[in-house]
């Protein structure tokens, strides 16, 4: 009986189990992503997806810096940007505490101006002037600019439904028309002269080169 008994097992061990899985090109594993055209199609539409979206964003980059760039040279091109500047603020302070979305929307749109303005001359013509031996001017105009940051830093925490906002933007427009006489009427010029026409270009090319990247 013992000798049968273990013949039995070795026969149960060496029999093959009968598989309920069928091997075969008619099924295919849920996780096949390889396989097939469908995942073809799919890479194709997320390629041209992409594409589109990266020549989108370079056309508005283009459109962006194109108003500056049509104005003429670097000191032209800043005046440009300061005459757009005050018109956002004078439609901001055309509106009514009600308004809050619209003011929202046009502080949105001073912000980025303010930012873009400010990368332009702070990494291209305030360090021209620095090394045309006007370091106070420099540093005079970079300061301004850290009171800039203040004022939206301000209007950004505030409540814009107040009068208080709005006589906030106010105080904030007087002071950067002020930053922006002083640069167009007495700094500009007179780094500008102090260049050659060829100087001037690269200078030219430069900023709108920064602007391009922050656009």
């Amino acid at each position: 009986m013992g000798t049968k008994t273990q013949s039995s097992r070795a026969q149960s061990k060496q029999s093959p189990k009968t598989s309920t899985y069928k091997s075969g090109s008619s099924q295919k594993s849920a996780f096949n992503f390889g396989e097939g055209n469908g995942t073809n199609v799919l890479i194709g539409a997320a390629a041209a997806g992409a594409a589109l979206g990266f020549a989108a964003n370079m056309g508005r980059k283009l459109i962006v810096q194109a108003t500056a760039a049509a104005s003429g040279d670097w000191a032209d091109a800043l005046a440009t940007e300061h005459r757009m500047t005050l018109a956002i603020f004078d439609k901001i302070l055309a509106t009514t505490n009600k308004q809050t979305t619209m003011r929202g929307t046009l502080f949105a749109k001073l912000k980025y101006a303010l930012s873009k303005h400010a990368i332009e001359e702070e990494m291209v013509i305030y360090p021209a002037l620095r090394q045309a031996g006007r370091a106070d001017d420099s540093d005079d105009l970079t300061s301004e600019h850290g009171i800039v940051k203040t004022y939206l830093y301000e209007l950004e925490t505030m409540p814009k439904d107040t009068a208080r906002w709005l006589a906030r933007v106010r105080d904030f427009r007087s002071m950067i028309e002020e930053h922006m006489r002083e640069e167009e009427n007495e700094v500009f010029p007179a780094l500008r002269a102090s260049m050659s026409d060829e100087e001037n270009s690269k200078l030219t090319a430069m900023m709108n080169k920064e602007g391009f990247k922050f656009a």
